[in-house]
């Protein structure tokens, strides 16, 4: 991608205010709308929000929009949203033992809602705040069974099984990571007390090991900085056999979404490391070395990001995309959501972006340039989704952020016109994300509480 060396966050002021107007538009047309007895909305057709009963993942990313839209404009309708639907809806997700996606939809919901208190955004009432807790604590370990043992460590298995460690689960981690800041512990067989911070980072450990790559000659695909789907082990014996990948091309190529997330889900961990007592997980790893893995993971990352997306930030689905050939040279153009090989994906620039941003925070003492950097291609990825053709400006269409895909192997994305990719049209995860991104802007524009997740716990300095 195209670094624009002038870029400053204060260009972003007039898009952000734009970008929020319509955020509301959108959330409102959704509420009105869409039936929950069908599901949870998960991408659209025709500009309309429809499910998919594969797994309910985005529910939180549902009402987790409504809540960081109270938060960036104050408007209470939209707290009432996402505060109501939260206590009516969101019950089930908290025991759901069959997904690896707890910090998805309870951390954007119940840990939005006890952050928003926390920062003094809704008054702080006793009852609610513990009620919070509890589903947070309860998430936390809930997400924690899905456990499995390898060779010196472990990971938290995805919906595919046992086997499965998917890249996207370490953004997850989140809702350990907050169970074990409120106290909890994982209770198992003979009142063995599991820690949570532990688990989850044996799984964060595990992800940097396994899914990412460092051009070290793990096999002939092995280039610096990109990731794989999934991961498959031999459960019997706990060893590694293989790359996978279930909505990327192969396993052999990078579908960008899951680099998205391992950009996403590193930076969110480098900064919240400092808030965590190194006690509580000094049996695996110290706090130094911790980072040092992080950072080695985070920054081949994104430098593989920034290497194989096109000039304004936004990646095709998969770098290794057969249709790709096909395009010319299409790294060195801004993309094209609507040429008729292979879709761009704007949801993976929108997660990517947050972490492009949160790990430039993380290392502007450290890494002056290579911070510069990162908050630059952070700023360009933001400028391109908050204008057109990604924003979307229609007031008839529920989505926020167009040109998302969600599962391209399995033909699910809506294809408006037969002789090309799959475009226009929006995805939960895409929207709330583009919701967290804009956030993050809007606090660090104003000079406002930076934030994070971990807020909920304590305000990130």
């Amino acid at each position: 991608m195209k670094l624009h060396p002038e870029i400053n966050i204060n260009e972003l002021k007039g898009p952000l205010e734009q970008f929020w107007k319509l955020s509301g538009q959108k959330i409102e047309l959704i509420e009105k709308s869409f039936d929950p007895a069908k599901g949870a909305p998960v991408f659209t057709e025709k500009g309309v929000y429809v499910t998919r009963g594969w797994t309910e993942w985005t529910q939180g990313f549902q009402y987790g929009s409504a809540l960081l839209q109270f938060d960036a404009t104050g408007d209470e309708k939209f707290l009432k949203i996402g505060r109501d639907n939260t206590l009516n809806k969101m019950a089930l997700h908290l025991t759901h033992t069959g997904v690896h996606d707890h910090g998805f939809n309870n951390v954007s919901t119940y840990g939005n809602l006890l952050r928003l208190m926390k920062e003094g955004k809704i008054s702080e009432n006793e009852w609610e705040k513990n009620f919070y807790k509890i589903a947070l604590k309860v998430s936390g370990a809930v997400q924690a069974m899905r456990w499995t043992t390898i060779q010196g460590g472990g990971f938290i298995y995805s919906f595919n099984g046992p086997h499965s460690l998917f890249v996207d689960t370490i953004r997850s981690c989140r809702a350990l990571v907050v169970s074990h800041a409120l106290g909890h512990v994982l209770q198992g067989e003979n009142d063995k007390r599991i820690s949570l911070i532990q688990r989850a980072i044996q799984h964060i450990l595990s992800t940097v090991k396994y899914s990412i790559y460092y051009g070290n000659g793990r096999d002939s695909y092995d280039i610096a900085g990109r990731t794989a789907h999934e991961i498959i082990f031999n459960t019997n014996d706990g060893n590694y056999r293989c790359p996978n990948s279930q909505q990327g091309y192969t396993g052999f190529s990078t579908w960008t979404r899951g680099l998205a997330w391992a950009i996403c889900g590193l930076g969110e961990t480098l900064e919240v490391l400092d808030q965590i007592d190194e006690r509580d997980y000094a049996i695996l790893i110290s706090k130094n070395a911790l980072i040092e893995e992080l950072l080695t993971a985070a920054k081949a990352t994104a430098e593989f990001y920034i290497q194989n997306t096109p000039t304004d930030g936004i990646p095709y689905w998969d770098t290794g995309a057969p249709g790709l050939s096909k395009m010319g040279d299409y790294l060195n153009r801004e993309s094209d959501p609507f040429n008729s090989f292979e879709p761009v994906d704007s949801s993976a620039a929108c997660i990517a972006a947050q972490g492009l941003l949160r790990i430039g925070n993380f290392l502007q003492k450290s890494e002056p340039e290579t911070s510069e950097k990162y908050i630059k291609a952070a700023l360009s990825v933001a400028k391109s989704l908050f204008s057109e053709p990604y924003l979307s400006t229609d007031k008839s269409h529920q989505g926020l952020i167009l040109h998302s895909i969600y599962h391209q192997p399995n033909g699910w994305d809506y294809q408006p016109e037969p002789d090309k990719a799959p475009y226009g049209e929006s995805s939960m995860w895409g929207d709330y994300h583009a919701r967290e991104l804009a956030l993050v802007l809007q606090r660090m524009l104003n000079q406002e509480t930076y934030y994070s997740y971990f807020n909920c716990i304590q305000p990130i300095s």
